[in-house]
Order: structure tokens, then C-alpha cells, then sequence
């Protein structure tokens, strides 16, 4: 099954996975919303925060559990990560069908930026 994800619950699925990976503790709402709010350079609000959040766990993309009697835990589940790598792959495809080629190494240094 498919899910139509807005550019915001995309970008929410990409915060919590990062958070995740590169955190020993599970990414809460806060966390979440000021990593949001740092990649769109403006605060954003709990009234489109957590209904979408909400929506991405009613989908099956992301797991939510209780941290405690105020804060909630978000995780990516098996879905949401291969949402995520389905997305990277249409991208992927989209910039060698633009760019005319399908060797995109040859357009990425050792460190990651664009030549």
C-alpha cells in the first residue's frame, strides 16, 4: 500500500531517522520539532507537528511508545525506512534521467559534495 506523504511528513520521517541513528535515546516530540524547525529556519508549530505525526503512525511509517506520562518516542518502522530508501531511489532516478547520465559517482567526491 502506498501512502501520500506532504513534503512536511517526509522531512518528519528524515528528522526521526537521523535522530535515531545518531542518538542513544529515542527521538521525543521536541527533539523533533527543533530539528525541524532548524532545516526550515522557522518555528514550527505543535498544531502541525503532532497531528502529522499522528498521521505517520496511523500509516505504519513510525512507531510511537510512551517515554513517559508527557512525552512520547517516535521511531521509523520497517515501512517508514523503506519509504524513505524508495524515495532516495525516485529521486536518484529523477537526477540521472536530468542529468543524462546513470553514473551519478562521477558527479559526487570522496566527501559527499557535488562537483
Amino acid at each position: 500500500m502506498t501512502t501520500a506523504l506532504s513534503a512536511f511528513q517526509v522531512q518528519c520521517l528524515r528528522v526521526i531517522g537521523r535522530l535515531d541513528a545518531e542518538r542513544e535515546q529515542t527521538p521525543y516530540g521536541l527533539g523533533i520539532k527543533r530539528e525541524l524547525e532548524a532545516r526550515y529556519g522557522q518555528e514550527v508549530n505543535h498544531g502541525r507537528l503532532y497531528p502529522n505525526l499522528d498521521d505517520l503512525v496511523e500509516a505504519g511509517l513510525v512507531e510511537k511508545t510512551a517515554l513517559d506520562k508527557r512525552t512520547n518516542g517516535y521511531r521509523l518502522t520497517q515501512r517508514g525506512r523503506d519509504t524513505l530508501l524508495d524515495g532516495l531511489d525516485a529521486y536518484l532516478e529523477d537526477v540521472a534521467a536530468f542529468d543524462g547520465h546513470h553514473d551519478l559517482d562521477a558527479h559526487v567526491r570522496v566527501d559527499g559534495d557535488a562537483s
